[in-house]
């Protein structure tokens, strides 16, 4: 049994309509995040075989890693997508969040406006999202480049927007921001705030 399981999700596939089909989800989560589950544990063998050899050559391992790492960003970032949305998602946080939010965003509209746009702007394939990173104890938003291109910072993910074509085009052809706008109908504030705790408490983490 691979290291890497498919989870499933928190509600039907046609829940989320209309703002994201039932055949769109259906194809993101069974074939897509599933796909990413399959790479990672694969990748995560072939590692261990290599690791095996007398000598491991740097040339064999330089593909597998980065294989590796794209599949299971892959994994958790979509892992952490399905929980961030709920079909009586919406609205907006309160208590501390919303605090953290008007400290380090400049109020929720701010917010909003900047991870609506960074989402919706990402060059290619990748994510926006709302972060804690935790050097500067503070929220931020980013844009993630396929799944892996900012780890090196170090930032915990809380709320994040696929901007992958697979995420949105058989619906909305390439008008990203109608996507990206009906996705703040969905967010599902209860699993961000947990998550927000979560990264802001002493040893805690805002994992998937």
């Amino acid at each position: 049994m691979g290291t890497y399981s498919l989870p499933d999700l928190p509600y039907d596939y046609a829940a989320l309509e209309p703002a994201i089909t039932g055949q769109i989800l259906e194809l993101h989560h069974a074939k897509h995040h599933a796909a990413y589950v399959k790479g990672a544990n694969d990748s995560l063998e072939q590692i261990a075989e290599v690791r095996e050899r007398e000598q491991i050559p740097p040339t064999a391992l330089v593909g597998l890693e980065k294989t590796f790492a794209f599949n299971l960003s892959g994994h958790v970032l979509h892992t952490i997508f399905w929980e961030n949305l709920s079909p009586d998602g919406g609205d907006r946080p309160d208590g501390a969040l919303a605090d953290a939010i008007d400290e380090h965003l400049g109020g929720f509209e701010a917010f909003k406006k900047q991870l609506t746009v960074a989402t919706a702007s990402v060059q290619g394939s990748g994510w926006g999202v709302l972060a804690w990173e935790p050097l500067g104890k503070r929220l931020i938003v980013e844009q993630v480049y396929d799944h892996h291109g900012n780890v090196g910072q170090g930032s915990t993910p809380l709320l994040v927007f696929d901007a992958w074509e697979h995420a949105y085009y058989l619906q909305y052809k390439n008008v990203r921001p109608d996507y990206v706008t009906k996705l703040w109908d969905l967010v599902n504030w209860e699993d961000i705030t947990r998550r927000f705790s979560a990264a802001t408490t002493a040893g805690g983490a805002a994992g998937a």
